[in-house]
């Protein structure tokens, strides 16, 4: 058996070689079931699902902002509004200017005309689009407040999505593809419910140093210990690749509450986490079709109340 491994490991070894190597671990072996289970949940709640208008935060002639919950498939709600539309054009006209994950709530849009879409797809591919996350981590806490984060992104040979040291950008992956660079700010709003909710402000982050995410370990700066915090943080992601905000909280060594793939806990506190705790907060981007500035919020979920001890400002 040991000779079998040695075997293995040596032909990785040789298929790697010439690769960058990835910094964040591979999905645990957990992941699988956990998120197997998940998905069957999912398309349940999907096909059960039904689009109201307490759902809709913002409408005109050729957008709408709506929430989506959690345990959600976003491609649901494209659906659920084309079975109550009245019109054909409506929905033949529908789609998706962002996506979020299954498990992620929060703030969507969705065009109603070709035009709105090519434009709102080009804003999103130059990152015109500003967002915020919330996101409740499980960790040790860091000794920062504030901080931003640039590290490299791609698919490893195994066609998870990894963290690659920022050294590393523009290198080819095995596939073709090449690391990609992502940039994210990150604040602290409350440890252990000790803090208080503020709303969102891109200009203080802007001012914040960018820390350059290399092999060899984190850049949490937190405590050490056994004992693990609840920590709430709000993201500011400045690119926008898939799962960024998830991989950095777990390069920072504060995971996600219940994101089994990156890290994080699958029970906490004798509770079972049937979702990753991510909540697509805000969107600012110029109307595609005006060309007015325009900024969204969601209502928060009950978890982000729950983890400050002060009552949530409003937005």
């Amino acid at each position: 058996m040991a000779a079998a491994d040695s075997d293995v490991e040596h032909k990785d070894a040789i298929i790697m070689c010439g690769y960058p190597k990835p910094i964040s671990p591979p999905y645990p072996v957990l992941s699988k079931d956990v998120e197997l289970r998940r998905a069957r949940l999912a398309a349940a709640r999907s096909a059960a699902y039904s689009f109201s208008s307490d759902d809709i935060i913002f409408e005109d002639e050729w957008l709408l902002v709506v929430k989506k919950p959690s345990g959600i498939y976003c491609e649901t709600l494209i659906s659920s509004l084309s079975s109550s539309s009245k019109t054909s054009t409506l929905q033949s006209n529908l789609h998706l200017a962002n996506r979020l994950d299954r498990d992620t709530s929060g703030l969507m849009l969705i065009t109603k005309s070709n035009k709105a879409s090519a434009k709102l797809l080009k804003a999103f591919t130059d990152h015109k689009v500003k967002k915020t996350y919330l996101a409740l981590c499980v960790g040790n806490a860091p000794v920062w407040e504030k901080m931003k984060i640039s590290s490299g992104h791609g698919r490893s040979r195994y066609g998870a999505w990894r963290v690659y040291s920022a050294s590393d950008v523009g290198r080819v992956l095995p596939g073709g593809s090449r690391v990609k660079s992502i940039l994210t700010s990150f604040e602290i709003l409350s440890v252990n419910r000790r803090g208080k909710f503020q709303a969102p402000n891109e200009g203080n982050m802007d001012e914040l140093q960018s820390v350059m995410a290399e092999e060899g370990g984190s850049n949490n700066g937190g405590t050490e210990g056994d004992e693990k915090d609840d920590i709430l943080v709000r993201a500011y992601p400045e690119s926008g690749r898939t799962h960024q905000v998830r991989l950095h909280c777990q390069h920072l060594g504060f995971s996600i509450r219940g994101d089994v793939k990156y890290g994080g806990v699958h029970e906490w506190k004798g509770r079972d986490c049937d979702f990753h705790a991510l909540h697509a907060e805000s969107l600012s981007f110029e109307h595609p079709i005006t060309g007015l500035d325009v900024s969204f919020f969601a209502p928060s979920p009950s978890w982000v109340s729950e983890a400050c001890c002060a009552t949530l400002n409003e937005l």
